[in-house]
C-alpha cells in the first residue's frame, strides 16, 4: 500500500502570495534602481532598515497590531458571506468610548484597562450588528450601510470627543489619560505596550472559533452556500448577526487598545481607516486567519522600511503603497500561476485514468 504523499497543491495559495510578494520586491527594487541616486542604500534600509535598532523593529511589532485586529474582525464576517465593513466604525468608536472611561471613570488599575476594553468591544459589537439589522428591515444592502455607518460613527465619536472629553487649553484632543488606564510598557526602550499580549489572545481565539467550533462551521458554510446551509438546518439569520456582532468586539477592543497602548490622550481628528489595511491583509491571507498576524507584520515590517529609507535616502516611502497594489493585483489575478495548477489537476486526472485501466484490466 502506497503512503501518502504530501501535497505540495495544499500550499498552492501561499505559493502564489510568496511569488506574488517576491515579483512585486523585484519590480520596486528595479523602479529604486532608475529613481534614486542612491539605490543600494535605499534597498538596504527598506530591507534591513527595521533590524538596524531594537526600537525599530518593535515599531514593526506595534504597527502591525491594529493590522492584526482589523484583519480578524473582517475575517469573522466576510466569511459569514456579507460584504461589510462596519468594522472602521467600532474601531474609532472603541477608541473613544475608551478614551471616555479612562478620563471620565476613576478606577484601580487593571480593572480600569478591563472595564475600558470591554465595554469598548461590546459597543464595536452592536455598532457592527446594525447594517445587518437594516438591511433586512430596509432591503438597503449591508455594504452601502456599512460604508455609511463608517462614517456617521466617526462623526459621532469626533462630536462626543469635542463635546464632553475635550481639554480646553493647548491642542485638540481630550486630556492625558492616567496611569490605570493606560496599558503598560512591555520592554524598556521601546512603546510595546500589554495590548501585544491581547492580541495574540484575540488571534488564537478567533483562529479557535472560525476553524476548530461549530460555530466557526456554520459560519464559513454559510458564506459558501447559504441556500444548502439552510437545507442543512442552520439558521443563517442568526449566524451572520453572531458573526458581526463578535467581528464588531474584535475591532472595537482594537481601537481601545490601540488608543491606551499607543496615545497619551486621544488626538485622533480624521478617520483611521484601518478597515481597508484589514481588507487587504484578509484577502492576502486567502481568507485564513492563521495566517493574518504574518502578512500584518510583513505589511508592517514594509512600512516601518520605507519610513527608515524615506529618511536615509532621497525616496518618499509612499513606494510601499505602489508595493502592496502589485501584490494585490497579482494575489486577485485568478490566471496568475493558474498553470502551475493545471499542470498538476492534469497530471492527476491522468494517474487517475492509468490506476482505473490497470484495476480494469486485472
Amino acid at each position: 500500500m502506497k503512503k501518502n504523499r504530501l501535497d505540495p497543491m495544499k500550499y498552492f495559495s501561499v505559493l502564489r502570495i510568496v511569488c506574488a510578494i517576491a515579483i512585486a520586491l523585484a519590480i520596486v527594487f528595479v523602479i529604486i534602481f532608475f529613481v534614486s541616486d542612491m539605490p543600494v542604500l535605499a534597498i538596504r534600509k527598506l530591507v534591513l532598515g527595521p533590524l538596524e535598532t531594537k526600537r525599530s523593529f518593535f515599531n514593526v511589532l506595534e504597527r502591525a497590531v491594529p493590522l492584526i485586529f482589523s484583519a480578524l474582525a473582517l475575517n469573522i464576517i466576510l466569511r459569514s458571506g456579507v460584504f461589510s465593513i462596519a468594522a472602521d466604525g467600532s474601531f474609532y468608536m472603541g477608541a473613544v468610548i475608551a478614551t471616555g472611561i479612562a478620563v471620565k471613570i476613576q478606577l484601580p488599575n487593571v480593572i480600569h484597562q478591563c472595564v475600558l476594553i470591554l465595554v469598548a468591544a461590546i459597543i464595536g459589537g452592536f455598532i457592527s450588528m446594525l447594517p445587518i439589522v437594516l438591511q433586512k428591515y430596509t432591503r438597503v444592502n449591508a455594504t452601502v450601510l456599512s460604508i455609511m455607518f463608517n462614517s456617521i460613527f466617526f462623526y459621532v465619536g469626533y462630536s462626543i470627543v469635542s463635546t464632553y472629553l475635550l481639554e480646553k487649553s493647548g491642542q485638540w484632543g481630550s486630556p492625558y489619560f492616567p496611569d490605570t488606564a493606560r496599558l503598560g510598557n512591555m520592554i524598556k526602550g521601546t512603546s510595546m505596550h500589554w495590548g501585544f499580549v491581547i492580541m495574540i489572545a484575540v488571534v488564537v481565539f478567533v483562529v479557535f472559533l472560525m476553524e476548530k467550533t461549530s460555530f466557526g462551521y456554520k459560519v464559513r458554510v454559510t458564506g459558501i452556500n447559504s441556500n444548502f446551509a439552510k437545507s442543512a438546518g442552520i439558521k443563517t439569520g442568526k449566524i451572520i448577526l453572531g458573526a458581526s456582532f463578535i467581528s464588531g468586539m474584535v475591532a472595537g477592543m482594537g481601537g481601545a487598545i490601540e488608543m491606551v497602548g499607543m496615545y497619551k490622550r486621544f488626538q485622533w481628528q480624521s478617520s483611521v481607516n484601518y478597515v481597508w489595511d484589514g481588507l487587504m491583509i484578509h484577502m492576502l491571507a486567502n481568507e485564513n486567519p492563521y495566517f493574518i498576524p504574518l502578512i500584518a507584520f510583513f505589511i508592517a515590517y514594509l512600512r516601518i522600511g520605507a519610513e527608515i529609507m524615506s529618511r536615509a535616502t532621497d525616496l518618499d516611502n509612499e513606494i510601499v503603497a505602489f508595493l502592496q497594489c502589485i501584490v494585490i493585483l497579482l494575489v486577485g489575478a485568478e490566471r496568475f500561476m493558474y498553470f502551475i495548477k493545471k499542470r498538476h489537476e492534469q497530471k492527476l486526472a491522468l494517474q487517475q485514468a492509468e490506476e482505473a485501466a490497470l484495476k480494469g484490466g486485472a
